[in-house]
């Protein structure tokens, strides 16, 4: 399609398209913010079901009217509106039913936009967005929104098949290292890879349509990641090997607040862009808690447990005698009718002098917190990111996707935590938290250094998305 490109004087068009998730909402509109901040014109195409939630909970639209060429549009996710959407519902979902009304309402977005889009950064599991872009002959890039480490064992898959090492064969195999994937031979076992590779089937549709996805994303014009050079260089290494554009421009969240904080006096906590709706008390109560004193607990925005595995964890905790602020989101425990609410209530009424219990917290605030001395958590991309520019160890619960990884690198790699995942024991829950908040220092000591590296080359570490546009352009 021949589009009319010929004003060089208005800003370059760029349209962000994300999966319709939480977790990768939430990186890719603060990607938006940030090429807005840098004078792009952007179209941040979002489902109409999250629209209506960001909307609905936040500040948002007053936020991003500062910028003059930033606009919201919508398109269905093709789902029944009142579709739960928790647990790892799109990979079950996504090939028969969302895929192909998203990629025909893509297309009418594109066709139809004025002025043109000049790029689209899509996500990087939205294959279908790369087909369109070159129907029209639109320059795009992949954002992936998981970790690097991630998405170099999703595209390892087939090698690691190939060798032998893949299924897996039994629980007695779950500790055997993976050794086709390059750059981290000594240190990835079977347990640490996604859940949807403990299929005994290796033709399993999910582990093919992961695969697919990925090495569709090395098809693109540019490959964007929220990582620094600095926090997963080996790996990136790797991955450059196979697609040499890639850029490393985060963490994005301390990219963005570094830059609010000198451009309009911002802090962190000024926006928030979750689809829930935020619970601000539980910052009134940590202020009245010592420094270091309070593990906070969330295991994100898709997550559910079970009764038994929420009074596990919660025993866990009050045995520990550390402080702690709970995150229950509505209708993340799985019980009968009514019994998930019943035991959150419960909870709730006899955490009053050890924890404070909220439906979602504002996040950054609360890592950012002097009374926060550690994180519980499941170890999503975005909130592992928080954590490290925060400086706090965490205790890492994965649950599915990229988590399992990020679990390993940080207890294996990076040394600022603890892994817990297959397991949910109130006994072990109280040694981990006592070990983290109390008897191991340099859980402390390593995630404070990482973090002070971190802060100081954001600082001065420019977004190289400018370049990228100009080699995929000149690629066209």
């Amino acid at each position: 399609m021949e589009q009319d490109r010929s004003s060089q004087s208005r800003p370059p068009h760029v349209l962000v398209f994300p999966l319709p998730i939480q977790g990768h909402i939430n990186s890719m509109i603060k990607l938006a913010e940030l090429l807005a901040i840098a004078g792009f014109k952007l179209t941040f195409l979002n489902s109409h079901h999250n629209h209506e939630r960001l909307v609905k909970f936040n500040n948002i639209a007053a936020h991003f009217e500062r910028y003059s060429g930033f606009q919201f549009k919508t398109i269905t996710d093709g789902l029944p509106l009142d579709h739960p959407r928790s647990g790892n519902w799109f990979l079950d979902m996504f090939e028969d039913t969302m895929e192909p009304k998203m990629k025909e309402s893509l297309r009418e977005v594109l066709v139809n936009s004025s002025p043109p889009v000049d790029c689209i950064i899509g996500d990087g599991f939205l294959g279908f967005a790369l087909e369109v872009a070159k129907e029209l002959g639109i320059p795009i890039i992949f954002f992936r929104t998981s970790s690097p480490c991630c998405f170099w064992v999703y595209y390892s898959i087939p090698d690691i098949i190939q060798a032998g090492e893949l299924p897996i064969n039994g629980s007695e195999d779950m500790d055997r290292l993976i050794t086709t994937v390059p750059g981290m031979e000594t240190y990835l076992r079977c347990r640490d890879l996604p859940t949807f590779c403990r299929k005994l089937d290796i033709e399993d549709s999910i582990i093919k349509l992961v695969v697919k996805q990925t090495r569709k994303s090395l098809q693109a014009d540019a490959l964007i990641l929220n990582t620094a050079e600095e926090l997963d260089g080996p790996i990136l290494s790797q991955i450059r090997t196979k697609c040499p554009r890639v850029y490393a421009v985060g963490p994005l969240h301390a990219q963005l607040n570094t830059r609010l904080n000198a451009k309009h006096g911002e802090s962190y906590d000024h926006i928030s862009n979750t689809l829930w709706e935020v619970d601000k008390s539980c910052i009134f109560w940590l202020n009245k808690q010592p420094n270091r004193s309070v593990i906070y607990v969330s295991f994100g925005s898709i997550t559910s447990t079970s009764r038994e595995q929420l009074l596990e964890l919660w025993y866990g905790l009050l045995n520990s005698k550390t402080k702690f602020l709970l995150l229950v989101r509505p209708n993340s425990v799985i019980g009968k009718d009514g019994e998930g609410e019943d035991v959150v209530m419960e909870l709730m009424e006899r955490s009053k002098d050890r924890g404070y219990i909220v439906n979602w917290a504002p996040q950054e605030a609360v890592l950012n917190h002097p009374a926060i001395g550690g994180f519980f958590t499941h170890n999503g991309w975005n909130s592992t990111l928080e954590s490290v520019v925060a400086g706090v160890p965490m205790i890492c619960w994965p649950q599915f996707a990229d988590q399992h990884v990020n679990c390993r690198v940080v207890s294996e790699v990076w040394k600022i935590g603890l892994d817990m995942k297959d397991v949910c024991d109130s006994k072990i829950v109280e040694k981990m938290v006592n070990d983290v908040m109390v008897d191991r220092k340099e859980f402390a000591k390593s995630a404070s250094e990482i973090a002070k590296e971190e802060i100081k080359m954001v600082q001065w570490r420019p977004i190289h998305l400018k370049r990228s546009r100009a080699e995929t352009r000149a690629r066209r």
